[in-house]
């Protein structure tokens, strides 16, 4: 009897797993469909993101392309007015010609800035790595190039009349400039600034960047930016030689350094210059003014009526792209415009 009952209690137990087994396997299932449903959207969600990045990228490439274009068209408009000035004026450069006013164009897209400037109204650093001897000697000592003398005076116009921080830097300078490894006095070669705390070489040639005064011996931020305003770098060229015509009264103390004349009096002249310029250089040493200075033959050499250098700035805009550019502009004889240097950015 005991068996019975014990048989029929088996018989209405219901299994323990039976039904919920798959309710667990249809949870599980579920969870896979949804992790992979996020995969998915995450993947798609960053692919679409890469998709429009690499469309943007590829619009500002093609728009940066276009912006460089224009300004290589500004360098071709402005070849063609460079050698416009030669023909009408027998080479004559000045202030008073169209040139000197910055001009913008409307371009398909965008707008295009183009500023022409004389890059020979300024102080030729390259110069003094072969700067002229003197002509003249006082007693047994041999006095520096009349060259190296003016330079000497335009960071004294420029440093508050130190004469000290002027020989150390004008010094560096040189020996910054020339091919050999003897220090002047106040100068330093490679010795010096291997020592220094990222050591460097110093150039030993002709420099290519004004930037690279930053790098020589005795420079000081206090008046290096007005020394850049009265100085520039032409490559390959170790002659001095000033436009007289384009000189503004920002270049006072430039004049000053090269005449012997004070700040003021350089300031005079070149306000008191004809409005188009002078026809000639012997027109500009017969000033009144000058007569109290006497200039050799060398330095009457340094100054001129014309230009052979033009800084051309460009800055073109297309839809979002902004390109700047600074070309340096060669003239063959007045015949033929070359672009012999570019820089690009501010």
């Amino acid at each position: 009897m005991r068996c019975s009952v014990n048989k029929s209690k088996r018989m209405f137990r219901r299994p323990a797993t039976a039904s919920a087994t798959p309710f667990r396997q249809n949870g599980a299932a579920l969870l896979i469909v949804l992790f992979i449903v996020a995969l998915v959207s995450i993947l798609a969600t960053e692919m679409g993101t890469r998709l429009q990045l690499q469309v943007q990228r590829v619009q500002n490439i093609k728009d940066n392309n276009q912006a460089y274009w224009y300004g290589i068209g500004a360098e071709q408009y402005a070849k063609t007015a460079i050698l416009d000035i030669y023909e009408l004026d027998d080479g004559k450069v000045s202030l008073a010609q169209p040139w000197v006013e910055p001009l913008q164009f409307p371009v398909a897209g965008g707008m295009l800035d183009v500023e022409l400037e004389d890059a020979q109204n300024c102080f030729n650093l390259n110069a003094l790595a072969k700067p002229e001897p003197s002509t003249t000697s006082t007693g047994t000592a041999v006095t520096e190039p009349p060259m190296v003398q003016a330079f000497t005076r335009l960071i004294q116009n420029l440093n508050g009349d130190d004469a000290y921080s002027a020989e150390t830097f004008r010094d560096a300078v040189l020996d910054f400039l020339d091919d050999d490894m003897q220090t002047r006095i106040y100068g330093a070669e490679d010795e010096y600034y291997r020592s220094l705390p990222n050591g460097y070489l110093a150039a030993n040639t002709l420099l290519t960047d004004i930037s690279e005064l930053r790098l020589v011996k005795g420079v000081n931020l206090q008046w290096l930016d007005k020394l850049l305003e009265q100085t520039c770098l032409l490559p390959k060229n170790t002659r001095l030689q000033v436009n007289i015509n384009t000189l503004t009264e920002d270049h006072a103390p430039l004049l000053s350094a090269l005449t012997g004349l004070t700040v003021s009096d350089a300031q005079n002249i070149i306000s008191n210059r004809p409005e188009e310029g002078y026809d000639a250089v012997v027109d500009f040493l017969a000033e009144p003014i000058l007569d109290t200075v006497t200039l050799t033959t060398q330095q009457q050499a340094w100054f001129t009526n014309t230009t052979e250098y033009f800084t051309l700035r460009t800055t073109a805009r297309f839809n979002n792209a902004q390109f700047k550019m600074t070309a340096l502009l060669f003239v063959t004889k007045g015949q033929q415009a070359d672009v012999i240097q570019r820089r690009f950015g501010s």
